[in-house]
């Protein structure tokens, strides 16, 4: 009989796509505009993302510009990008706020690397409670009778080599990410 990994797949895919997500927030020397992404806009009676307030754009690397669709919601995204306390200065020009990000300290650039580390950390403390997940099944399936021994043995090694591929992954995005901090 054969195991059906689907479900391990889609989780460790998922473990990579929350981890590159997290390091989408997490600041660089570069200004990128996911890092407005956490900021939410008082905006006709509700909290909204900024992203669907206003379109926000790269104007050099250490400047975005975010400009409202609707021009009366300017002091509100202001205030919005102001209390998301990012470490960031904003001015208002026209219908354009501009939003400059301060270069980064070699201190802050050493924290950053580590708030990373502890990122990685989490998804491969995720990716281990998968593994303990399909290795208990694989487990009940074999006490089941479902599968004979030799074959709970040779899908645990299945298994490993998926996490071990895993595992790499989450390793390179880290790395990647620690090269771009210590630029």
């Amino acid at each position: 009989m054969a195991y059906d990994f689907k479900q391990l797949d889609s989780k460790l895919v998922g473990t990579k796509e929350w981890l590159a997500s997290e390091y989408q927030s997490l600041r660089t020397g570069r200004a990128a505009p996911s890092l407005l992404d956490g900021v939410h806009v008082e905006a006709y009676g509700s909290r909204t993302p900024l992203k669907q307030v206003a379109n926000v754009g790269v104007e050099d690397p250490r400047t975005l510009a975010v400009s409202p669709f609707d021009p009366g919601l300017l002091k509100d995204v202001e205030r919005a990008i102001t209390a998301a306390n990012l470490g960031v200065g904003t001015s208002v020009n026209g219908q354009i706020i501009r939003v400059s990000f301060p270069e980064l300290t070699t201190e802050r650039r050493t924290e950053l690397v580590k708030v990373a580390k502890a990122k990685l950390e989490d998804s491969r403390v995720a990716v281990r409670g998968i593994r303990n997940e399909v290795s208990d099944d694989i487990e009940a399936k074999e006490k089941a009778g479902e599968i004979s021994e030799d074959e709970k043995f040779k899908l645990k090694e299945d298994m490993q080599k998926k996490i071990d591929v895993a595992n790499q992954g989450l390793e390179q995005l880290f790395k990647r990410k620690e090269d771009e901090m210590m630029l």
